[in-house]
């Protein structure tokens, strides 16, 4: 995380992070205003703070309250030297909680990160530079010379990863790495955002640290490409009038008599989804973005795939209907393309499956063998108490998409993931890399639990949650002992 401090007056700072500003002073008795609290106190706040935060999630995720339970911490200063220090956090527990829980509270005192850095031993570098924002992606870059290939990228890793923040320096932007996450071997997810604008973050995930940082600077272009981050925004009165709004080869067509829809918009098949009824009107597909109703309809060419034909699409109906789904990014055109059409095939397979309450089939164990380190990340999982169950969810070997879901025994939540790509291989390590994307195991215990409530299942928002994070409420039968489909071993990679 980038933190940019300002010098105030005296000996007052200001440090300013995300959209918060933090402001520190020093005592009377050290010539400062005593206005604030100084940096020390901050950190030795954020110990304590962080320490409780650990206990509340503790106590959140077992339904224990939390308003009897007191925290303090008190540093113990070695008078030959002051930076040797100890810590020492208390915590006053009520007489109604179980020993159980006392020794986990006070396990997950443990699991302070703020402790956890202190005891690992962080390293300072200070050096002086010319400007704070040069060299922008350094820390994106990895250290090694190696050369990884995987399969469904046309490039290096090492090398995606420099094109890609070249590619983000170039145009001014500063990368920053929030968070990293591997809680089971082979399972990497991280958090990156731009340090001038947190709006601006995408996650990745992959079966190492190299993967994982190439899907997230893979999705942080293909959304910037999109205009995905600022797509519920209006963009201002500047760009609504500039010569164009989204794309230099958009088009703008005004609606025809009676509000009617413009002739050169959509083709027949597409109007048979989007107004079927007749009920569509021109002023419904005014770009919202740019809000310049005088300009007509904001139109995006796409290129129908059948006959190479240009349909021009209104943006309002990409942004209103598709959101993020379909966008990708690659090393070349076909990389792009096959993973935005994986993507599109992912979301529809696992709508049909949670839709029309299906049962799965399972993959056979000497199917997974032939994929080592993914046995070992559901190993990970299964040694944690989690159990998981690996499905074939190619709809009978039709469709490029595989399911790792994971139940937790204790809350009764589960989990489904859905991953999708031409090889089976790259499918299912999406599948398990989709499930722990940026969750810790205490994460895992908000899980819903299934139902056999068919209209909770069909409710626009459960489709919603699955299309987030996967985290939407799944059907009892997709347990089911009999599965609506046989298992093929399937492979589309051509």
């Amino acid at each position: 995380m980038e933190i940019k401090v300002n010098f105030l007056d005296n000996l007052r700072l200001e440090a300013k992070f995300d959209d918060f500003t933090v402001i520190a002073d020093q005592p009377i008795r050290y010539k400062g205003d005593g206005s604030a609290p100084g940096p020390f106190d901050y950190f030795l706040a954020s110990s304590a703070l962080c320490a409780a935060y650990f206990v509340k999630l503790y106590c959140q995720t077992r339904d224990i309250p939390t308003e009897n339970i007191r925290l303090s911490q008190n540093n113990i200063v070695d008078p030959e030297n002051r930076y040797a220090q100890i810590f020492k956090i208390q915590v006053e527990l009520p007489a109604d909680i179980s020993e159980k829980d006392r020794l986990g509270i006070l396990r997950s005192i443990d699991r302070c990160t703020v402790k956890k850095v202190v005891q690992q031993g962080p390293e300072f570098i200070i050096e002086e530079v010319e400007n704070l924002d040069a060299d922008a992606q350094a820390l994106l870059m990895p250290v090694s010379d190696t050369t990884t290939y995987i399969p469904g990228k046309d490039l290096p890793l090492e090398q995606t990863i420099a094109n890609m923040s070249g590619i983000l320096a170039d145009l001014g932007m500063k990368i920053e790495i929030a968070s990293w996450r591997n809680i089971v071997p082979n399972v990497w997810s991280l958090h990156i955002r731009d340090a001038q604008s947190n709006l601006c973050f995408t996650n990745g995930k992959g079966a190492t640290k190299e993967s994982a940082l190439a899907s997230a600077l893979g999705e942080f272009i293909e959304r910037l490409n999109c205009n995905f981050f600022y797509n519920d925004q209006f963009w201002g009165e500047d760009i609504a009038s500039a010569e164009f709004v989204h794309y230099p080869n958009e088009r703008w067509f005004k609606p025809g008599p009676k509000d009617a829809l413009p002739e050169e918009i959509l083709d027949e098949h597409c109007l048979a989804i989007y107004n079927p009824d007749g009920e569509l009107r021109g002023s419904h597909l005014y770009d919202t973005n740019s809000g310049n109703t005088l300009r007509g309809i904001c139109s995006l060419p796409f290129v129908r795939q059948s006959d190479g034909e240009t349909v021009y699409f209104p943006s309002n109906l990409i942004e209103n209907l598709y959101l993020s789904n379909g966008m990708s990014a690659g090393n070349t055109l076909a990389e792009a393309q096959v993973q935005c059409l994986s993507e599109i095939f992912e979301r529809a397979v696992k709508r049909e499956i949670l839709e029309g309450e299906l049962c799965l089939p399972d993959v056979p164990q000497e199917v997974l063998a032939k994929y080592p380190g993914i046995v070992a990340g559901i190993q990970g999982l299964e040694e944690q108490g989690f159990p998981v169950l690996v499905k074939d969810a190619s709809l009978g070997g039709e469709f490029p998409v595989m399911c790792v879901t994971l139940m937790n025994p204790r809350t009764g939540g589960v989990f489904a993931s859905f991953g999708a790509h031409p090889s089976l291989e790259v499918a299912l390590e999406r599948s398990l890399t989709e499930l722990l994307q940026g969750r810790s195991f205490e994460g895992l215990n908000d899980l819903p639990q299934p139902t056999f409530d068919s209209l909770a299942l069909t409710e626009p928002n459960n489709f919603v949650e699955h299309f987030i994070d996967s985290s939407g409420v799944v059907s009892w039968r997709f347990f089911g002992a009999t599965p609506d489909f046989e298992f093929v071993e399937w492979d589309f990679s051509g």
